[in-house]
Formats: structure tokens, sequence, C-alpha cells
């Protein structure tokens, strides 16, 4: 019987892409559990799949969240970001995954000068179509834009090192924005195996095209231990 080489493997999170992704799969949890549960899925690319793997390091990406002030168009009100839940949250989320066995953090950063609160798409969609005015307009109806830098160029730097490297066999990349394919195919032509992970969303086929192939563990997430 041959035996199969163990590939060393580096695992490298889109932020934003998982936490939105974890809260429709699983829902809400607490900044601890949803970095606890993020470290358990990421280890699951390790110890389900039939070929021997190695953890290199989990690399996550994100931006911090949001500091400054900001008056809501609606109603005048200013706005303090550091103060609101949401970003406590996000503060021990990456404070909690920062502290995990083999787990680096890649931060980028907000474009904060630029940021400013805009209709979500539906209820300018509403408007348009005359089925909702003006006057009738809540500020739940808007949300915040602000423009993140320095995420993808990270991810490009760190498979660069990786592949120029040849610290890792393979990559694994959970996320699903076709701005990666670059990188994709940089580690690929490098020789890495590289292994996109969805998390149960279709993909566009630009990317299953040249990836080495498709990898989610979703379903198994709460029935393993």
């Amino acid at each position: 019987m041959i035996s199969m080489r163990t590939k060393k493997t580096a695992i490298l999170v889109d932020g934003g892409y998982y936490r939105v992704r974890s809260i429709d799969l699983w829902g809400k949890r607490s900044a601890k559990d949803r970095a606890d549960e993020l470290y358990r899925y990421c280890m699951l690319h390790i110890s389900e799949p039939k070929e021997p793997r190695e953890l290199y390091r989990i690399f996550y990406y994100d931006c911090p969240p949001m500091t400054r002030s900001i008056k809501h168009p609606l109603t005048g009100v200013e706005i303090d970001h550091a103060a609101l839940p949401g970003t406590r949250w996000s503060n021990d989320f990456y404070r909690s995954i920062s502290e995990k066995y083999r787990t680096a953090l890649r931060m980028g950063e907000l474009a904060e000068t630029t940021a400013a609160y805009i209709l979500k798409d539906h209820v300018l969609g509403a408007l348009i179509a005359g089925t909702k005015t003006v006057g009738t307009l809540t500020e739940d109806d808007f949300r915040l834009d602000v423009k993140q830098k320095g995420v993808d160029m990270r991810v490009g730097l760190d498979v660069a090192s990786l592949a120029y490297g040849h610290h890792v066999d393979q990559i694994v990349l959970i996320a699903g924005d076709s701005d990666f394919l670059p990188t994709i195919k940089m580690a690929r032509k490098n020789g890495l195996d590289f292994v996109l992970d969805p998390m149960k969303q279709k993909p566009k086929h630009t990317m299953i095209e040249h990836v080495d192939c498709i990898e989610t563990y979703t379903d198994r997430m709460y029935t393993t231990n």
C-alpha cells in the first residue's frame, strides 16, 4: 500500500465574507464563541479530508471597525461608531482570534474619511419604482458605506511569500470573491494546490475553473466533536 505524503496547508480566511456567512449559517454568537467557531471550522480542513494534512498557519484578513463619528443623513444625529456595541464585538473577536494557535491576523484599513450613510439598494429601488416615498424613510433604510483598503494586497503578499518560499504545499481559501483570481493563478503557477471553500455558496465559474477543488464543511460544523 502506497502511503500518502502529508501536505503542509495554509488556510486563508476572508474575514468579512466569513462573518456574513457564519451568521447566515449558524446565527449570531458572542465574539469569543464566533472566534472559537472560526478556528474549529478551519481545522475541519485539516482533519476531514482523506489526504493527510498538517496546519502551517491560519491567516485571517479583515479591517478594524469604524471609529469616527458621522451624522445620520435622515435624523442629523451624530453617531459615534467607536462606542457602538458592534465595534466592541469586533475588537473582542479579533483579540480572541489572535490568541489561537498558529493564527495570524492581517488587518487592512478603512477609508474612514470618505465614509458616508447611503440608501440600501432595495430601498433605492423602491423609491425609483414609486413603491416607497421619501417621507416614509427610516434610519434602517440607510447603511454605512466605507471602503476597505489593503486587504487584497495582504492576501496577495502572503500567498507570494508562501509560494516563493516553498513554505506550504497547499492553500485553502475561505472566500467567495472573484477578486482573488490573480492570487489563485499565481499560487498554482508556483506548484501549490489551491482549494476554495465558499461556505455553501455557489462560486463564479471563473473561480471554479482556476482552483484544484472545492471543499465545504459547513454541514459538519455542529455534527462533529
